[in-house]
């Protein structure tokens, strides 16, 4: 493919313009009947292979991790999907957008992901219903000689 080919995939993917990859392994957690098929499928399109459920039992690269307002506290699902990822990682938070049923405050996500120590780029629409917030884990520091 062309690299002016791979920019206009970027454009029209949502999943590869979140940066999802071949061969990545990415976890979903809080999927439910609401969730956007088609961007679950890009998804599995982008790096060539299923997603994992939320009882997968190995770390993976990325988590999607769907999120609506009435699903409990935003800062321990944040925390608990870190755990899932390898250093480095990111979370694909997806919240349903303003004036959905379940929609999540900007100010909310982003006070959630700083107490969770993830560093939170700027919000997406990835699909009718759904607003994306790719949020990233710390590298890990390289030990000084």
């Amino acid at each position: 493919m062309s690299a002016t080919a791979d920019h206009a995939e970027e454009r029209t993917n949502p999943a590869a313009r979140l940066g999802f990859q071949p061969g990545q392994v990415v976890q979903e957690i809080g999927y439910d009947d609401d969730v956007d098929q088609e961007l679950r499928e890009a998804i599995e399109e982008a790096v060539e292979g299923d997603l994992m459920d939320e009882d997968y039992d190995d770390v993976a690269d990325a988590v999607v991790l769907w999120f609506r307002d009435d699903d409990g506290d935003l800062t321990d699902a944040l925390v608990d999907a870190t755990t899932y990822i390898e250093e480095g990682g990111s979370i694909l938070l997806l919240t349903p957008k303003t004036g959905r049923s379940g929609y999540v405050e900007p100010s909310d996500i982003q006070d959630a992901a700083k107490t969770a120590g993830l560093t939170a780029a700027k919000s997406v629409s990835v699909g009718k219903d759904w607003s994306g917030s790719r949020l990233a884990t710390p590298k890990a520091t390289k030990p000084k000689k």
